[in-house]
């Protein structure tokens, strides 16, 4: 009998420690420390690749059609974010890889993509929407959180974010 109960007890808390992996989302002014992340085109980035720059983050799948709108404002805004030093990290929540990889290739997008990962999961949580992008500044600090589809003008006015010229 009390191997039962003992059991049970284990059951309990591996759920309530499996739980913890996957935080709750993370809020304005958190600060946000990404993981290392290996790119769908192969590129490994380090952890602390990004630390000191702004990067907007971006929740995507290719079966989403908001996602499926946004995601040409999020080219544009990538070719004006790479002349200006704003980073941008997508994280495809699509299942299988293939299918992230088929998506960027049929659409010609070159932004940064990457599978989401348990790393990413503890630093970012489950989605309950996408789109969503997060925009982290280059303290570290989360600056906003966007849920849901944008405006093209809204999607590349995140530049905002890039670093000032010095001047």
């Amino acid at each position: 009998m009390w191997q039962k109960r003992f059991a049970a007890t284990l059951l309990g808390i591996a759920g309530l420690l499996s739980a913890g992996l996957a935080r709750a989302e993370p809020v304005v002014g958190d600060a946000i420390d990404l993981p290392a992340v290996t790119l769908l085109d192969g590129r490994h980035l380090a952890e602390g690749y990004f630390r000191g720059k702004p990067v907007i983050v971006e929740y995507w799948a290719s079966w989403c059609p908001f996602c499926g709108r946004q995601n040409p404002y999020l080219q544009k805004l990538t070719l004006e974010a790479q002349k200006k030093g704003l980073e941008i990290l997508t994280v495809s929540i699509d299942r299988k890889e293939s299918a992230a990889k088929d998506y960027l290739q049929k659409h010609r997008y070159t932004f940064a993509a990457a599978m989401e990962t348990p790393e990413l999961l503890k630093v970012f949580g489950k989605r309950k929407v996408i789109p969503q992008i997060f925009v982290i500044k280059a303290d570290g600090k989360l600056a906003e959180v966007i849920p849901g589809e944008m405006f093209e003008e809204d999607v590349l006015d995140l530049i905002k974010y890039a670093p000032k010229a010095p001047g």
